[in-house]
């Protein structure tokens, strides 16, 4: 448990007393729809853990797993537009979710506020994979169809839906396995159980030194800032593939404009403090600097992009 009150309070002083005086009482809830310990957790406590500078109101972080992240989704979108109930997930939830499933939430149900941070997903094979390049990899697999197989953290992550996107543009047959989470996906990569992976790079750059794996590729739009030498998916030879993975703040649907700008400028500033930055560069994460109105923009390109690769994919969750 953390308690702030840049949060909320500045907001109250930037708009006046008259509306300080209305602002409701009561704890503040950052909602995680995951368990404690995971980036999503993190992120969370840190806006909290960084913002404890000022003692008028509690926020706690209240982790809410299940569901796929649907329970503390959709407790936030059902609570009141006033700024208590905050929800800190990854682009997932909102974006490829209620594509997969019917939900009781879409993204429409919920206020952009802000980016907090984007990972670095890269494709990475076991050692013993005999490919040190994507066209290697590439051509590797169409010379064994459905011999090679490739890990994920489960149907519908985005370590699932970007390697059925990386099939489908480069015509290879590659099996899937999901597991339940990145953490056993990449011992089942380190235990040559699958062959590839698509993974945030400061979770196997490690034993990319001691040899166990080998990193291709970077698989988002642009070369990682963290390993600028390693090329993007689609340079290596995949025109138009990219994946992302965003971890983000967001509030219930139709929160006054004034409260999310300020809630936006009170965390921009815990997101520039040197701690902050050091934890960024440390699990390979990159800052993204968007407003809310361009994080809105965001949802929904990657709405539209997780609902065409799904639909062709014909990935459900039950």
């Amino acid at each position: 448990m953390a308690r702030i009150a840049l949060l909320l309070t500045a907001f109250a002083l930037a708009c006046g007393a008259a509306q300080a005086q209305t602002y409701p009482n009561g704890q503040v809830k950052l909602i995680v729809p995951t368990s404690p310990g995971g980036v999503t957790d993190t992120m969370a406590r840190i806006v909290a853990q960084r913002l404890n500078e000022t003692l008028n109101l509690t926020v706690i972080v209240d982790n809410r797993p299940g569901g796929n992240s649907t329970i503390g989704a959709q407790a936030v979108a059902r609570s009141p537009a006033d700024g208590l109930t905050l929800l800190v997930t990854s682009d997932a939830t909102i974006t490829a979710n209620p594509h997969l499933s019917k939900l009781p939430y879409s993204a429409k149900d919920f206020t952009p506020i802000m980016v907090l941070c984007r990972g670095t997903p890269v494709l990475v094979v076991n050692a013993a994979v005999p490919a040190n390049s994507t066209s290697e990899l590439i051509a590797l697999s169409k010379a064994q169809p459905g011999k090679l197989n490739y890990g994920s953290y489960g149907v519908g992550t985005y370590a699932h839906l970007s390697m059925e996107d990386f099939k489908q543009r480069t015509g290879t047959d590659i099996v899937h396995i999901p597991y339940r989470g990145a953490a056993p996906a990449a011992q089942a990569l380190l235990a040559g159980d699958v062959n590839m992976l698509l993974l945030n790079l400061s979770s196997i750059e490690a034993h990319e030194k001691t040899g166990k794996v080998k990193i291709l590729a970077a698989a988002g739009d642009r070369r990682a800032a963290a390993r600028p030498d390693l090329p993007t998916i689609a340079e290596a030879g995949v025109p138009g593939f990219s994946t992302s993975v965003w971890f983000a703040l967001l509030g219930p649907a139709n929160m006054p404009p004034e409260l999310t700008a300020r809630i936006y400028t009170d965390v921009s500033k815990v997101l520039d403090l040197p701690q902050t930055r050091e934890f960024f560069q440390k699990n390979s994460f990159e800052r993204v600097d968007l407003t809310p109105a361009q994080f809105g923009k965001l949802i929904e390109d990657d709405s539209r992009h997780w609902e065409a690769l799904i639909n062709s994919v014909g990935a459900r969750l039950e």
